[in-house]
This record gives C-alpha cells, sequence and structure tokens, in this order.
C-alpha cells in the first residue's frame, strides 16, 4: 500500500512538471506583445517587420496563415483599418509607449495577457464577468 501511494504520488508530481515544462513556452508570448511566440525565428521576423514597414495588410494575412495556421488575432485584426492601428500599437510598444499601445490593442479586443477570452476556458461556463 506503501509503495503505491509512493509511485501515484511521483506520478503526479511527474505530470504536473510535464505540464508546467510544455506550456510555458507556448503561453508566454498570449497577450504580450514583448515575449515571441512558438513560430518566432529571425527570417519571420525580418518578414514581419518589412510587413509592418509598408503596412501591407495582404502580406500580414499571408504571413500569419502560412502553413495552414490559422491564429486568433485574424478575427480581431480582419481589416485594412485595423491593421493599421494593429502597427500603431506595435510601434508604440517599441518606443516603450505602453500605455498607448494597451489602449489601442484594447480598442481592437486583444488580450493583455490576462486570459481574458470569449468564454472558451473560463469558469463555471458562463463566459461572461
Amino acid at each position: 500500500m506503501k509503495n503505491k501511494l509512493i509511485v501515484l504520488g511521483t506520478l503526479a508530481v511527474a505530470l504536473l512538471g510535464v505540464i508546467a515544462f510544455t506550456t510555458k513556452e507556448a503561453d508566454a508570448y498570449r497577450g504580450d506583445y514583448t515575449q515571441v511566440g512558438p513560430n518566432h525565428t529571425e527570417e519571420r521576423e525580418a518578414q514581419m517587420e518589412e510587413i509592418f514597414e509598408s503596412k501591407d495588410y495582404d502580406a500580414w494575412v499571408a504571413l500569419m496563415t502560412e502553413g495552414g495556421r490559422n491564429p486568433g488575432v485574424l478575427d480581431k485584426i480582419d481589416s485594412q483599418e485595423d491593421f493599421n492601428s494593429f502597427v500603431e500599437a506595435h510601434e508604440l510598444a517599441l518606443e516603450g509607449k505602453t500605455e498607448e499601445a494597451n489602449a489601442i490593442r484594447e480598442d481592437l479586443g486583444l488580450g493583455q495577457g490576462q486570459r481574458m477570452g470569449n468564454g472558451h476556458g473560463m469558469r463555471y461556463g458562463s463566459g461572461s464577468r
């Protein structure tokens, strides 16, 4: 009986460790534009900067959906006008003006790292606060 408890306890700790280490990197960037996402590469970053400089919405959509991806940000940034605001927020963030950048991101419906989603995964299943 004692051995079973030790084995089960060890398995529980190992499982929690696996969960903690596999989700940390993927979740770190969500809502925090100072962090890079799981698809970040130097080449992709250079492409993104070029797209932001030219404010080319169609090129941004093409890059974001490359390889069959369908990121949720495309649900929020779905026009040239929204993309221009998104680029402005990016530029403000790079300048260290995070309050202004966050205000624009909030207007666009983008999260600020607090996981205030649209009901998916919310407590009690209500999806409202």
